[in-house]
């Protein structure tokens, strides 16, 4: 059984994939683009992919250049166009070329920069198999490994071979085609504002389409209107200032891991609602031409659950789309000391923990982050934005510091817009779902609130992709799929 993609394929619910022909090139290219190391901090390896991606550009007639920054540490954005005499208006394809760090002794490979072929996903009895050769056969369900695969140089390829794909049939797009490969997206964008308020003229357009996430679970193709907004918050608790051995200090000086936990395990009830005062508060409804959407979408709940071995969900029986409607608050790690054959009798200095804030309409992220400092000291801590003093330790019973990284508010584009409307007609022949926001965060409200430009995604990697985590996969006919639509996308009028 090829799991529920055959079953799409049968009812029709799966484009046409892009030429088979095609296929083991694209593929080609594809590979040699996810060889080049590109985490999101690495000035080096960035520009590295910076020059590769002016290269296919170029190889493509798209007039590529970089827009920088006033700072040259800065990972530019890459920018190109396909200007079309008589069009009546312009519009920007986005997508981003920067990845999430890795660990790669997590990872089956060991080597999250060497692109890997499987037959199917190793867990389900896929092998490792070479990658084809030109002319030959490329199944949809072979998958691609490799850090960004499917986050986000998927949508660098997409547009870049849905431009091939128009130029081999002697067609141009229906619109002045401007396009934007951002370098820092996975640092939560802090330069973006700057820089394209900087390049404003160059961009100036009637709005702007994004190529970056995970279809439905049914395998169908997402165009989402939104998403949430983002920010981390780093959470140190201080405790004493050497490591002690718990047994001579055990039961009298505070751990600062039990700490952590306690003031963590306050932050959420039992069944996985926020309870920080007001969380929710600000929280802008969904129409009902907007739920009548999310009604609309097949569900997927238990799909999910027996797929990822849940025996429960949070949110009280909450459906998934409804949940990713609302404001979240997510443990991305903790951290004290060691655990495992590394663990040793101590009490540790101090425990870490970095949290990740989704908002949706109607957030801010100051409010947002202020609300989760008040509930903090409202626990009894002192909370600084730096390391405590000898003094300061001394005076306060429980001590945090708390640092909030760059973060962004959510945005959301109405149904009745006229570039939504022409986004989900372009996307409807491939059976897409319309959904009013995605549960991930991109700096789309960065684009409205600087260019004054509304932005629509579309979400096209497999859902079991592993994004952001080891293992890192795209399925191939999630690959030429994306590159049908996207080509469908730049026929629109």
């Amino acid at each position: 059984m090829k799991h529920a993609w055959l079953g799409l394929a049968a009812a029709g619910l799966l484009a046409a994939p892009a030429q088979a022909a095609d296929r083991a090139a694209i593929l080609a290219e594809y590979q040699a683009l996810l060889a080049i190391p590109n985490v999101a901090t690495d000035v080096a390896d960035i520009r590295r992919n910076a020059d590769h991606i002016m290269a296919m550009m170029a190889r493509r007639g798209l007039a590529p250049r970089l827009l920088e920054g006033a700072d040259n540490k800065v990972p530019p954005a890459i920018y190109g166009e396909w200007r079309v005499p008589g069009a009546k208006r312009t519009l920007v394809l986005y997508a981003h070329y920067d990845g999430q760090p890795v660990t790669p002794e997590d990872w089956t490979s060991t080597q999250p920069f060497t692109p890997k072929l499987y037959s199917d996903r190793p867990d389900r009895g896929g092998k490792p198999i070479a990658f084809p050769a030109a002319g030959q056969k490329v199944d949809d369900d072979w998958r691609v490994y490799g850090r960004s695969a499917s986050d986000d140089k998927l949508g660098v390829m997409a547009i870049l071979a849905a431009v091939d794909q128009l130029k081999a049939k002697g067609e141009q797009p229906g619109f002045n085609l401007k396009i934007f490969f951002e370098g820092e997206e996975e640092m939560g964008s802090p330069n973006l504002a700057a820089l394209l308020a900087r390049h404003r003229d160059t961009l100036k357009s009637d709005g702007w389409v994004i190529i970056d996430g995970p279809a439905h679970p049914s395998g169908a193709p997402q165009v989402s209107l939104g998403v949430r907004g983002d920010v981390n918050v780093d959470i140190v608790v201080h405790g004493p200032v050497r490591p002690l051995h718990s047994g001579h200090y055990g039961n009298w000086v505070p751990n600062p891991a039990m700490v952590l936990s306690q003031l963590l395990a306050s932050m959420k009830d039992a069944s996985g609602r926020v309870t920080v005062p007001g969380w929710y508060d600000d929280v802008v409804p969904l129409t009902e031409a907007e739920r009548a959407a999310i009604r609309a979408v097949p569900a997927a709940d238990a799909q999910l659950k027996a797929e990822l071995g849940l025996g429960w969900t949070e949110g009280n029986g909450t459906a998934l789309l409804d949940a990713i409607q609302q404001p979240s608050l997510n443990i991305n790690g903790i951290r004290a000391a060691d655990v495992g054959d590394k663990a040793r009798n101590v009490i540790p200095t101090s425990a870490a923990a970095t949290l990740d804030l989704r908002l949706v309409k109607g957030n801010d992220v100051k409010r947002q982050v202020d609300k989760l400092i008040r509930h903090i000291r409202a626990q009894g801590f002192h909370v600084l934005d730096r390391a405590p003093t000898l003094d300061e330790r001394r005076a306060h019973t429980r001590i945090a510091t708390v640092t909030v990284g760059a973060g962004y508010n959510a945005e959301r584009t109405p149904l009745d817009d006229p570039l939504a409307q022409s986004v989900v007609a372009a996307a409807r022949p491939h059976r897409a779902v319309v959904l009013p926001s995605l549960g991930g965060s991109l700096p789309l409200y960065i684009f409205r609130e600087t260019l004054g430009a509304p932005t629509v995604s579309l979400t096209l990697a497999n859902h079991d992709n592993n994004q952001h985590a080891e293992d890192e996969n795209l399925r191939l006919g999630n690959l030429y799929r994306a590159i049908d639509v996207t080509a469908d996308v730049l026929r629109m009028r």
